[in-house]
């Protein structure tokens, strides 16, 4: 941003307050600002807010500094101008204020009143572009005068504001996420949304927190790209929650597809939608029952096995999406878990130094392992999400070949984490876990990067349309 601010400034010689106001207005865009200044200055600085249209010099001139008035003591031998003796504040109708203050269009209020906006807009309405007070006066308070006459704590928040509005306007800028963190991360290579067509934009900002750069929607969730990222996560809030008890409790119509849930003990359903009358044990039409209420023997029938046929794509359909699900929440749960697989580690370190020689340095091995594991946990976790809509082909195939493998692995190194600790064992264990855990860093690579030039290569084919 001060690059940005110090590049207009050499450009057209103005003052800070003029080209950071500037460059607000054009959001930014100072190629754009630029080459509206140069046709017509005058313009762009009133609709900037730097100048009232009303009067406006033809010539650029930096900012005006604010008018400032105090009122004379009464010891003073000085005589009093007409301006101190005849004021009144027309906000708070104060006719002896402290000392009273404008901008460039002259319109003046008391300091009190001033002071008291400013927090207002700052702090309560989070505004970093201010107005003066007079009623339909276009003039914008310069961000010195804020520094000067809002007081530390607004201008800070108004220096906050303005920092939020750069980076909402660059493309390749982003805050971190994380809470309490005030880092920004930048991202050229995601600033485009074809980009994301073809890359999951991870990155990491200086406090170590990783999160995708082209979405909100998970920390990261390589290897699928965002669209299918949201349009899963879209999917699961609609049918997780309740696919289950569907499953469990309910049946399709065999005519027009209803849900039915069964309330009683009798086997002859009607549906409410279509008044189709069917059996709930073998889906058949029930006028072929005759009197057998509630015992049906009429597996073999035609009709029966028709309509089981229906209800079992249904049920297939729902098992598939339940089957992908459950291990993408597993492996969601297992990484939660994140807190307390550190603190375990964590001991196990302190009594592997209390049981040898080993030094702090020398028992990393196993926190570089829980970090590894978890890791790859979020792989996993986001390559059941692009299983689910991947359609059936060799490629497919390799890609849950490549999950497999990595599943294993994580599993394998898992299982070493919770392996008891024992003086005898800890050499063995070491070179078990190092070992594994860079089989499984390599692993987790091949999938990531394989899925990646899959996208790049457009290898990849969908069972449905992926778009949100």
């Amino acid at each position: 941003m001060r690059a940005d601010v110090e590049h207009v400034v050499s450009i057209f010689g103005l003052d800070q307050d003029s080209a950071r106001m500037l460059l607000r207005d054009y959001n930014w865009n100072s190629e754009r600002l630029i080459e509206k200044y140069m046709d017509n200055p005058t313009e762009v600085q009133i609709k900037a807010g730097l100048q009232n249209p009303k009067g406006a010099p033809s010539s650029v001139t930096p900012i005006a500094q604010p008018t400032t008035t105090r009122r004379s003591t009464r010891k003073s031998t000085a005589p009093i101008s007409p301006v101190a003796t005849k004021f009144v504040c027309p906000i708070c109708c104060d006719d002896e204020p402290p000392a009273t203050l404008s901008l460039q269009c002259g319109h003046q209020f008391c300091s009190n009143c001033w002071a008291q906006y400013l927090e207002g807009k700052v702090r309560e309405e989070g505004e970093c572009t201010i107005r003066c007070m007079e009623n339909g006066c276009s003039l914008l308070v310069p961000d010195s005068f804020i520094k000067q006459h809002g007081g530390t704590p607004v201008y800070d928040r108004f220096e906050e504001l303005v920092m939020r509005h750069y980076v909402a306007h660059i493309a390749h800028l982003k805050f971190c996420p994380a809470p309490g963190c005030t880092d920004t991360v930048s991202c050229r290579a995601a600033a485009t949304k074809s980009a994301l067509e073809t890359m999951v934009p991870a990155v990491t900002c200086s406090q170590g927190h990783t999160f995708c750069f082209g979405c909100n929607v998970d920390s990261d969730h390589r290897p699928v790209l965002c669209r299918i990222a949201r349009f899963w996560l879209k999917k699961c809030q609609d049918d997780s929650e309740t696919a289950n008890w569907i499953k469990t409790n309910t049946k399709e119509c065999t005519k027009c597809q209803s849900t039915i849930e069964k309330n009683g003990g009798c086997n002859h359903m009607t549906c409410k939608k279509c008044k189709h009358e069917f059996c709930w044990v073998c889906m058949g039409p029930w006028v072929d029952h005759g009197t057998q209420w509630y015992s049906c023997n009429r597996y073999d029938d035609k009709a029966a096995i028709d309509a089981r046929d229906a209800q079992s794509k249904s049920r297939i359909s729902l098992e598939r999406y339940l089957h992908y699900y459950n291990r993408w929440a597993n492996h969601e749960q297992s990484a939660r878990l994140s807190a307390d697989l550190f603190a375990k580690t964590e001991k196990k370190m302190e009594e592997m130094q209390l049981t040898t020689e080993l030094t702090w340095i020398e028992v990393q091995f196993a926190k570089k392992a829980v970090e590894e594991v978890l890791r790859c946990r979020t792989t996993l976790k986001w390559t059941y999400a692009m299983a689910y809509y991947l359609e059936k082909s060799n490629a497919k195939e390799l890609f849950e070949d490549n999950q497999r493998d990595l599943e294993k692995a994580v599993e394998d190194l898992s299982e070493l984490l919770e392996s008891p600790i024992e003086p005898e064992t800890i050499p063995d264990l070491r070179s078990k876990m190092t070992n594994k855990t860079v089989y499984v860093q390599k692993r987790n690579e091949i999938m990531l990067e394989d899925t990646a030039n899959g996208f790049k290569e457009g290898r990849w084919t969908w069972n449905e349309t992926v778009t949100l």
